[in-house]
């Protein structure tokens, strides 16, 4: 096959056609990620604002809605945008900075998870140590660390992905830049860069949720030795709930990143990545925040603020 010149723009298809039914789809994905924007960004004022929940635990978390608002806005404008115009086309360097940006942003999640997990050990299983085990400086190292990781993984992905020839084929089946996609497309032997992106997946995916697991594990035994029932249920709840999260995201990126070649499939890779790109960042200010107590307390004391500065 020819060679496909390098400064050509790639063609997303996109993630629906323009039928009665796709249209439903879109506005229900447009309606969730919006949702999902202002659930994030409503976490972060309270945060900001109220002074009873700074703590380490609600400083990791609005870094957690920083990036689930950027991961929403990295993908869905651009989604909606070629939906609505029916331009789908992306130049190199966008495709490249998609990529970089949702690694960054995704492998961030997977070890913030995870210094959230360690955060909810310590308060659980050692309170009075608390102050000296999760100190302000270990919370800061794992927020930078965090941010460094996944920045180092996506550029390193987004700079190899594109470092390959292309052929005539230049169609990617999706509804935006990913690195498994893109080398589908590649004209060249990709063996050893897809052995590599391996083994950054399994440091990157399976390191830190080992770490939530054990975490979670600690908990729950500490959870089964409480002499209240009510303590006990409120506790299980909770474990649940996050790990219903942490499994949705580590689960769907497990199946996008570290299934062989030969075993993907398009449309199915389409629908996995609304799980983790759209869905999870809308379910984490609901998971983590707003079933708070804390949370809600901050909320209804800034609804009452709003309501005395109008009346």
């Amino acid at each position: 096959m020819n060679i496909w010149n390098a400064t050509s723009n790639f063609i997303l298809l996109g993630l629906f056609n323009h039928t009665g039914a796709h249209l439903f789809l879109f506005v229900m994905v447009l309606t969730i990620a919006f949702s999902s924007l202002v659930g994030n960004a409503l976490m972060i004022l309270l945060i900001h604002q109220d002074a009873r929940l700074h703590t380490p635990m609600y400083f990791l978390l609005s870094q957690l809605s920083v990036m689930d608002m950027m991961l929403v806005s990295t993908v869905v404008p651009k989604m909606a945008a070629d939906y609505l115009t029916g331009q789908k086309s992306i130049s190199p360097a966008g495709c490249g900075l998609q990529i970089f940006i949702f690694l960054t942003l995704g492998g961030g999640e997977c070890f913030l998870l995870a210094a959230m997990s360690y955060d909810r050990y310590v308060a659980v299983c050692h309170p009075l140590r608390y102050p000296f085990l999760m100190s302000w400086q270990l919370c800061l190292r794992m927020a930078v660390g965090s941010w460094f990781l996944g920045a180092a993984d996506g550029l390193m992905q987004a700079a190899a992905t594109l470092s390959f020839p292309f052929c005539n084929t230049h169609e990617i089946n999706h509804f935006f830049c990913e690195a498994p996609t893109l080398v589908h497309l590649a004209c060249a032997d990709t063996v050893v860069f897809e052995y590599v992106m391996y083994i950054c997946c399994v440091l990157m995916l399976l390191v830190p949720f080992s770490l939530v697991l054990i975490s979670y594990s600690l908990i729950l035994a500490a959870v089964l030795e409480m002499r209240s029932r009510e303590a006990r249920k409120k506790a299980f709840a909770t474990c649940s709930s996050h790990l219903f999260v942490v499994g949705l995201l580590y689960g769907a990126a497990v199946f996008i990143y570290m299934r062989p070649k030969s075993y993907r499939s398009a449309n199915r890779d389409k629908i996995v990545s609304v799980f983790y790109t759209i869905f999870t960042p809308v379910l984490n200010p609901i998971i983590y925040g707003l079933r708070n107590s804390e949370v809600k307390g901050a909320l209804r004391k800034c609804y009452e603020s709003v309501c005395y500065l109008k009346s």
